[in-house]
């Protein structure tokens, strides 16, 4: 016959207490219930834990063991048991956030940082990758949310807006436009721009052809397949220039000053929206996007 977690409460507040009486005061319960389940945990050890006398109770030697075995049991099970609604509340276990774009600087860092400042149990995992591995990740559930440079919905994931960011050209500190800040789409149009072939450079790539283009003449955009870093740190040599969104400027390359783009209606702003699946069931999940919505003051609902 098995014995329960609370007969083992039971004998360890009367060891603390050295009385049936007082114990079951302590725990708000009557007397003869405590004696009872105290009674049946003996038998189910086959052995006296208490020595009983009219002053009270005092443990056997036996009883001595088994009580500090009984502590350290209690304690794993009430960590065992807080963990487990700290997970089921979001306060704990982990969340993955996909990204497709530096994290220098700007709101994504700003949001990770202040998210594991609120929330330290949780295990927050970081992954950097092109838009379609990102929504293969949230398909296979690898990937909780993916944070990413513009505002499409796509079938199969809810996706909301969560912040915009400023454009800023990357360029040679020795270039005749560094003198400037800001810089105006006008001032560019002379300009050629590489980019990364890989996320985010095609969504920059169709911006910047949108911006740029006049009287049917094209923006010189060279596409690379190197890294958006490998681009950057060679841009002090003077081959060009470069687009990024406000949360790469973090990062430092040789020679290469970043300024901001503004447009006829002020700064030249990028969207950064959220996608995941609606069936993910992580409860961390659901505390990041209420953190994400508070902070920036958002409308969105969550299930």
């Amino acid at each position: 016959m098995p014995f329960d977690i609370r007969q083992l409460r039971y004998a360890i507040a009367a060891a603390d207490h050295g009385s049936f009486y007082r114990a079951a005061r302590v725990l708000g319960v009557e007397q003869s219930t405590l004696s009872r389940n105290i009674l049946k945990l003996e038998r189910v050890v086959n052995g006296e834990i208490f020595n009983r006398s009219r002053a009270g109770v005092t443990t056997t030697i036996a009883g001595t063991h088994f009580i500090h075995s009984a502590r350290a049991m209690i304690a794993s099970a009430d960590k065992m048991v807080r963990a487990m609604r700290a997970a089921g509340q979001g306060r704990a276990g982990g969340l993955t956030v996909g990204h497709n774009n530096a994290i220098s600087a700007g709101h994504l860092r700003a949001t990770m940082l202040g998210w594991r400042n609120a929330h330290p149990d949780v295990e927050l995992d970081g992954v950097e990758a092109g838009r379609g591995a990102l929504f293969a990740g949230l398909d296979t559930g690898e990937i909780d949310i993916a944070i990413l440079v513009g505002d499409a919905s796509f079938d199969g994931f809810r996706h909301e807006a969560l912040w915009s960011e400023r454009v800023m050209v990357a360029l040679p500190a020795h270039h005749p436009l560094a003198d400037h800040s800001p810089l105006y789409w006008t001032d560019l149009r002379r300009e050629r721009f590489l980019l990364p072939a890989a996320d985010p450079g095609p969504e920059i790539r169709d911006m910047l052809t949108g911006r740029l283009s006049v009287a049917g003449v094209q923006p010189d955009i060279r596409m690379h397949h190197v890294s958006r870093e490998g681009i950057l740190s060679t841009l002090g040599g003077g081959i060009g220039l470069s687009i990024i969104c406000e949360g790469g400027t973090g990062a430092c390359y040789p020679d290469v000053i970043y300024r901001p783009v503004h447009g006829e209606q002020g700064a030249a702003l990028i969207v950064f929206s959220g996608y995941w699946r609606t069936d993910n069931g992580n409860p961390a999940l659901r505390r990041f996007l209420a953190f994400v919505r508070d902070r920036y003051a958002l409308a969105f609902d969550i299930p």
